[in-house]
């Protein structure tokens, strides 16, 4: 509607692209903060409330009966935001949408079966749920590729130029990177709050990536790969941030409500969709520094397991470590927050060393 009243009404105010990521913040953000109590109080009165998992440490029973499947809130803030204040006929802008909603509704459908079965083991079986994670970003690499003619070039971090065309092989690529971090969030998402600031930590710093590569001034200064109409999926990624921080108002701990599946199997896929975008799929690494900790915490827990018959951890996600040596959760929680501030401080300066 705003990118609208710009072409069709001459509001010059609304073609930049800063502008309209602010309305989309605080339309979001404003959203979740009316709808959340709303939902919260129909998840109670349905009893759809969180199954724990009886792998988890004990204390987490505490949290049975708080309501579950919040991401279908602040996923819905996003897309009313989004719009409302983006262009719609940028294809990025549609990618964006598609993958947002597509692992919305993978994880609500997740979500519903552990209501349902009232076990946190049921739901999606856990090789479907992966063949559908890569079906749909096949499905956004595919959309970049064969319709929008997207740039399939491989970038590094602090070098000018590309290594490499991936050609067709950059929808694997691209479909490992969006499944890789749809589930390292979801991992990540076991403590009230965890996954929640370092999304927001991440999509700031992507969105600002994502912002320079679609600015010509901007990619040339600082030696980046310049792609057209890239930055106007920075009016969506503040419209995630505003929703996701309307939901930290609830999340919080000690949480009333979970974001669920529904909420981070598709904050994580937009979070990879949003690094293919700015070229950055290989520093989603240190944007994402707490979600690989956690994931890698699982890999060598298994692993380790498996060969040796021997734990490295208490409890894997590492999370679930601490909280065993007696760690307080805000403890935990907060740690974490500053680990992924860092990281992210840190990417955000290697957009100058090239």
């Amino acid at each position: 509607m705003l990118y609208w009243f710009y072409r069709h009404l001459d509001i010059n105010l609304f073609q930049y692209i800063t502008v309209r990521a602010g309305f989309a913040f605080f339309i979001a953000f404003i959203l979740t903060l009316y709808a959340m109590p709303l939902f919260i109080a129909w998840a109670k009165a349905k009893k759809a409330s969180q199954p724990i998992n009886k792998f988890v440490p004990k204390a987490h029973l505490k949290k049975s009966n708080t309501p579950t499947m919040g991401g279908v809130v602040f996923v819905f803030s996003t897309l009313v935001a989004t719009l409302l204040s983006a262009n719609l006929f940028n294809p990025y802008i549609l990618g964006g949408l598609f993958t947002l909603i597509s692992f919305c509704w993978l994880g609500l459908n997740d979500d519903i079966g552990k209501v349902i079965s009232r076990n946190n083991l049921e739901g999606l079986a856990p090789r479907a749920k992966l063949f559908w994670q890569f079906l749909l970003g096949a499905a956004a690499g595919i959309f970049l590729v064969a319709v929008v003619g997207f740039d399939t070039h491989f970038y590094v971090p602090f070098v000018k130029f590309p290594l490499f065309d991936m050609q067709w092989g950059a929808v694997v690529f691209w479909a490992l990177v969006i499944v890789a971090a749809s589930n390292a969030v979801n991992l990540t998402d076991g403590l009230d709050g965890l996954a929640t600031v370092p999304s927001i930590f991440a999509l700031f710093t992507l969105g600002v990536i994502v912002y320079v590569t679609g600015n010509a001034v901007l990619s040339h200064y600082l030696l980046w790969p310049k792609i057209i109409g890239v930055g106007e999926v920075t009016v969506m990624a503040s419209a995630l941030i505003g929703a996701l921080i309307g939901f930290l108002w609830y999340n919080c701990n000690p949480a009333e409500v979970f974001m669920g599946d529904s909420g981070s199997l598709a904050v994580g896929a937009f979070l990879g969709y949003m690094a293919i975008l700015g070229k950055s799929e290989i520093l989603l690494i240190l944007i994402g520094a707490v979600f690989v900790i956690e994931t890698l915490s699982v890999i060598a827990q298994v692993g380790s397991y498996k060969l040796r018959g021997k734990r490295i951890f208490l409890m894997a996600p590492i999370h679930h470590h601490f909280e065993m040596k007696h760690w307080a959760e805000n403890k935990i929680i907060v740690r974490f927050w500053i680990i992924a501030f860092i990281a992210n401080l840190l990417a955000l300066i290697t957009l100058k060393i090239r």
